[in-house]
């Protein structure tokens, strides 16, 4: 396999340095968007092990907080910054325009302010309901599996609301064999894990995911980038929460 397909994704989704000779510009990114669930059950491998680690000397909510901040450095806060913008431009009163102009506002405005204090709390409370470290370190690989599949999905079965940072996704992802890949790994890695639970959590991910898109259809005309990235951080927190409730 060439090293691209590898490389592309994890420069894209997160911080981690890759070599200098890789590829990473957007299209090779796009092309290979089928490995996201990869990628993401990679980032819940490293924050798990983090959240091992941490467990043995500190208190549940304190897991929470730092499982939470390490996960928004490892990843660059890329998806947060998209889930604000994506709520200021939701509730931007007026015609489609003006939403996809306040949804490009780099200025943070109220309901993104509070999409973050949610999602950040959400983060803190979900890793802390868990009763078994091990759950906790299997649901957080889930999570961000099943998190980056569902982008995968909204990408293949939408279209870009304007030509821009969405379209070389949501046009590479109407190959169907590279989504029949990101599906069949995806479901296999959380039956593994997570079992039936993870089955559920995965059709109500995808739920969430389909309701965003027409959403996103409705509102701004099509899928975004923001609206991508927007949708990994719901599908991860609502995937924590619900397995956190499910598992025993």
């Amino acid at each position: 396999m060439d090293s691209n397909r590898i490389f592309a994704p994890l420069s894209f989704l997160t911080i981690i340095p890759v070599p200098k000779t890789a590829l990473t510009d957007l299209k090779t990114s796009a092309d290979n968007m089928h490995l996201f669930p990869v990628i993401g059950a990679l980032i819940g491998l490293a924050i798990g092990a983090l959240a091992f680690v941490i467990s043995l000397f500190l208190t549940n909510f304190l897991v929470g907080f730092f499982v939470a901040f390490v996960t928004l450095l490892i990843t660059g806060i890329h998806h947060t910054d998209a889930l604000a913008d994506f709520a200021d431009g939701l509730m931007a009163k007026g015609s489609k325009e003006l939403k996809r102009k306040v949804m490009k506002d780099p200025s943070l405005g109220a309901a993104g302010t509070l999409s973050l204090i949610f999602y950040v709390i959400g983060i803190i409370i979900a890793i802390a309901s868990f009763n078994s470290t091990l759950n906790l370190v299997a649901s957080l690989i889930a999570a961000e599996a099943i998190a980056k599949f569902v982008m995968v999905v909204e990408a293949g079965r939408s279209n870009s609301a304007w030509e821009g940072f969405s379209t070389p996704f949501t046009k590479a992802m109407k190959d169907k064999k590279k989504i029949a890949f990101a599906t069949c790994f995806t479901v296999g890695i959380i039956v593994v894990l997570t079992g039936y639970f993870g089955l559920i959590t995965l059709g109500l991910c995808v739920i969430i995911g389909f309701a965003i898109c027409s959403i996103s259809n409705k509102i701004f005309g099509g899928l975004t980038g923001d609206v991508l990235g927007a949708s990994n951080e719901i599908c991860s927190l609502s995937s924590l929460l619900i397995l956190s409730q499910l598992i025993p």
